[in-house]
This record gives structure tokens, C-alpha cells and sequence, in this order.
């Protein structure tokens, strides 16, 4: 597996955890956005794998979702089943 596709799983990995753990606590994008200060465009972006958000949005998203960093890392089974 080349790097960047290396990248780009642990993007689209990543991506469907937040939307998942947005879903389950029934936040909307806009909700969330706006919680973690970014655009719903962006938000969208990332929860598809084509961006990824920077360290201190990271952080962001961590308080928005109530969890520590490492449980938005967590990818149960390799997918975006469950929390």
C-alpha cells in the first residue's frame, strides 16, 4: 500500500467515524459545525474522506463529541459500524 493511499483510508476511516458519532448523537451537520467552527461544506468534506480537519479542529471535534482524541481514532472492526 502506497503512502498516499495510505492517507487517503485514514481519511475516508476517520470521516465515517465522525459522521457515525455525529449520527448517534443526534446532531445534524450544521450542529456540529457549528460547535467545532467550520463550515457544513467542510464538515461534509471531511466525513466524506476528502479533507481532514487540523490539529486544533481535532481537538474541536473531541469536545463537540464529548470523547477523548483517541476514541475519534477508534475504527471498530476497520468500518464505520457502531461506536
Amino acid at each position: 500500500m502506497t503512502q498516499e493511499s495510505a492517507t487517503s483510508t485514514l481519511r475516508e476511516l476517520f470521516g465515517r467515524r465522525i459522521q457515525v458519532l455525529r449520527k448517534s448523537r443526534g446532531l445534524t451537520q450544521e450542529a456540529l459545525a457549528e460547535q467545532v467552527g467550520i463550515s457544513v461544506d467542510f464538515l461534509s468534506l471531511i466525513e466524506r474522506g476528502r479533507n481532514s480537519p487540523s490539529f486544533e479542529n481535532l481537538e474541536l471535534f473531541g469536545r463537540a463529541l464529548k470523547l477523548p482524541l483517541s476514541q475519534l481514532f477508534t475504527f471498530p472492526g476497520g468500518s464505520d459500524e457502531g461506536e
